[in-house]
Order: structure tokens, then sequence, then C-alpha cells
């Protein structure tokens, strides 16, 4: 019997979306008609970001509620807007550029009886990641999973389920750029939270893509920002063992030419010191502090079998 707190009542979807007038109206009936056999109330939110074309239109046409911005002001602003405006603590958000496979939201949501969220990961048989982009995402995908200690298949997919209470609580984190959903992961994963990942398959993108090539340097600079709210040793302790590294092989080099200690090595030696006291300062604070949200409960709740009665067998341990 799972004793979980939280309610299985209806599911808000969020679809953020900047001048996708030609595919936000499909990927609306895409995701009607995938969850038509969701036992639970659904509402379609699609967040038009500051369109100069018919996106809001052709949204409202398609039955969603539509909440616009008057400006362009990135897409995890957009995502922001949804689920704070989403009626329902399930909320599931996927992209207007029909990308992503909307059938598989009703998977996604069936994860978060046992995850506080559930990542459609771009793993399946057909994947259409742009050639140019996969370097940079193997790379960033690798920090990721340093930085988190975790296993990471797609940190930054557009497909995902989660439960609202724990997404609200990182809101003043959370980035207003492409970022947001890297943001997220590594968030969720640093503080210990469940998360599922289902391959999926990832479609030939409708129109232009909003990512350049100069977002990488982004990623991976906002990755070492998550990492000195959440795992600050991540990054420092390499830096020490740099310092330190350094520190020896110059001292070594001194002392085989003149017995002393040249003043850089003295430097690099008081560096690692201090980058390992700072490292450390910023870890026992992250410690300290936990989650940002002090009422939140550390996870899913787990499932609590039935005690066993007197005259009765135990049986294969399953929750019943």
């Amino acid at each position: 019997m799972r004793t979980s707190t939280r309610k299985a009542a209806g599911t808000s979807v969020v679809i953020p979306a900047f001048n996708e007038e030609a595919s936000v109206g499909g990927v609306v009936d895409e995701v009607r008609a995938g969850l038509l056999q969701y036992d639970a109330q659904v509402e379609i939110i699609v967040v038009d970001d500051g369109s100069t074309d018919g996106t809001a239109r052709a949204a409202v046409a398609a039955g969603a509620r539509v909440i616009q911005h008057r400006s362009n002001r990135g897409y995890g602003a957009a995502l922001k807007t949804g689920i704070a405006a989403a009626s329902h603590e399930r909320v599931a958000i996927i992209d207007a550029d029909s990308t992503y496979p909307a059938a598989r939201l009703a998977d996604l949501l069936s994860e978060l009886e046992h995850a506080d969220m559930a990542v459609g990961a771009r793993a399946g048989n057909d994947v259409n990641i742009p050639l140019v982009r996969q370097p940079a995402k193997w790379i960033l995908q690798r920090f990721a999973n340093y930085v988190s200690r975790a296993r990471i298949p797609d940190v930054n997919s557009g497909l995902r389920a989660f439960h609202k209470d724990v997404v609200l609580q990182y809101f003043p984190i959370l980035p207003d750029q492409f970022s947001w959903t890297t943001t997220i992961t590594l968030a969720l994963h640093c503080d210990k939270y469940a998360v599922s990942y289902i391959p999926i398959d990832y479609r030939v993108r409708q129109g232009t893509s909003k990512i350049v090539a100069s977002d990488a340097g982004s990623f991976a600079l906002l990755i070492m920002r998550t990492a000195m709210l959440f795992r600050p040793l991540r990054i420092f302790l390499p830096l020490v063992f740099a310092c330190l590294a350094y520190g020896t092989i110059k001292m070594t080099i001194d002392m085989t030419r003149d017995p002393n200690i040249s003043a850089s090595a003295v430097l690099a030696f008081l560096s690692a010191l201090q980058l390992l006291l700072i490292g450390m300062l910023g870890e026992a604070l992250a410690t300290r502090l936990g989650r940002l949200s002090p009422n939140n409960v550390a996870g899913v709740q787990p499932n609590e079998l039935p005690q066993k009665r007197e005259g009765e067998e135990v049986g294969d341990g399953e929750s019943r």
C-alpha cells in the first residue's frame, strides 16, 4: 500500500511556444489524443511567449487554455508561467515543435506513482538530434553525471512530468532560458529526489530551432552554477588537486636545483588550502540548508507492506 500524501487527481500539460503557429495546434491535438484514455481530468496550457505570428490563435483554435507574455521572455520563463498557472498537482511539459511524442505522456505520468519526476530520454530507436549538437551534448551530459554523481541519460529533455510542489520550491534558481530543464534535472538529482527515465523517440523539428551553437557554453556555465549551489566540492576538488600537483612538481624541481622552495610553489600550496576551505564551507552550507523548501518531504513516500497477522503466511513481498 502506497502511503503518499499527494493526490492523484488531474494533470496539467504545459506547452511553451514562441512563433510555432505551424505546429502548436497539432501538438495540442496530439496531447489530447495521447491522454484520451488517461483516467483523470486534463488541462492543456499553451504559454505564448511573445510570438509575432498566429501561435496564440492556433492554440485557441485547438482548444487549449492560452496565456500570453507581452514580450519574449524565454523558454524557462514560459514554463514557470504555465506551471504556476496549472490547476492540478501533476504537471507535464512538452515542446510545441512536434519533436516529442505526446503519446508517451501517459507513460511518464504513470511513473509518478513512484517518482518525483519522469523524463522522456531521447534514446529510442528513432532519434533525430542534429549531428552538430551531438558532441556538445555528450560533453555536457558527462559533466552533469560528474556533478550529480548519477547516470543521467538525457539532461535537458523537453518532455517530462513531475509533481508541482517539488518543482515550485526551485523557482528562485530556475533560469528563464533553455537551461531550465538542465537546472531542474541537476537540482532534483543533487537533492536525492527520485527521477525516472523512459526511452523515447525524437522527431525532426518543424521550423527553425531557437537553440544556437553558443548555447553550449551557457549550458556548461549553468551546470557549474548549479554545482556551486548543491555540490560545491565537485567543482573545487579538481582545482585543489591541480594546485597541489603543480606545487609538488615545482617544489621537487626547486629542491633538485637549489635547496629552497620558490614563491610560486608556496603560492600553489596556499591556493590549494584556500580552495579546499572555501569548497568545504560551501558544501557545509549546502548540506545544512538542504532543500530550498523546509517543509518539503524528502522525496516520494515509500511503499509500506502490510504487517503479517498471526496465522497468516508471508507472500511474495509485493504491496497490495
